[in-house]
């Protein structure tokens, strides 16, 4: 069967409660862990000593996404503290490949992620190095923002280049996912994808991330 996750973000959800909110997610593929650090973009969310605590808790793996500078540095903690996959931006790794083999060997999937504005040719030759890309649909940063259309050509893109590659690579979206988005999302080629406000702004979140992966899947490409 195609892959269809879903990975609903936990920047959505209420930072005094994680635990219980995980659990509300259960239904999940994975819970989106964002790690910004107030100087790669202008937030400041959470970190290594955070992030450890909701792994033991966590009923779905921990996918993280490191919106920081120096992931060289600081990537490979995530790994070793048990996450199941990281994700560093492009614009910030020095050693891209370095630091996908180190996350790997750590026990993580590696993955690479792009801002809307970054092209995805340059990287595409990393694929063998990698189990996820993330096209960034929004400007990284702050949740509930609008899905970025202009993106979407990128996402087309990419997912030629991953069918040629073997199909190995998991195709992640990130920003503005809704049960309208995802639709041109999926048709684009993306498999995995991370939605905050739409799963927990929902009355019954579990319902919501059905919904979303039964959307997904009808329009796959």
């Amino acid at each position: 069967m195609t892959r269809c996750d879903i990975h609903p973000s936990i920047l959505s959800a209420d930072f005094s409660r994680l635990g219980e909110e995980l659990q509300r997610i259960s239904d999940a593929d994975a819970a989106h862990v964002d790690v910004m650090d107030n100087h790669f973009v202008p937030n400041l969310t959470l970190g290594l000593p955070v992030v450890e605590r909701l792994q033991r808790v966590s009923p779905v793996p921990l996918d993280m996404h490191l919106m920081i500078e120096d992931p060289d540095r600081w990537a490979p903690a995530y790994a070793e503290a048990g996450c199941a996959s990281v994700t560093f931006h492009a614009e910030a790794a020095k050693a891209p490949v370095k630091l996908a083999r180190e996350l790997r060997s750590a026990g993580a999937k590696a993955g690479l992620a792009v801002r809307p504005a970054t092209p995805v040719e340059p990287y595409l030759d990393l694929l063998p190095e990698l189990d996820m890309l993330l096209i960034m649909t929004v400007e990284p940063g702050f949740g509930g923002q609008s899905f970025l259309d202009v993106t979407l050509p990128k996402l087309r893109r990419a997912a030629a280049a991953v069918e040629a590659h073997g199909g190995t690579v998991a195709l992640q979206v990130d920003g503005g996912i809704t049960e309208e988005t995802i639709v041109r999302a999926a048709e684009a080629g993306a498999d995995t994808f991370v939605a905050g406000s739409a799963v927990y702004g929902a009355q019954d979140p579990a319902a919501a991330i059905a919904a979303l992966r039964d959307t997904a899947r009808r329009h796959t490409a």
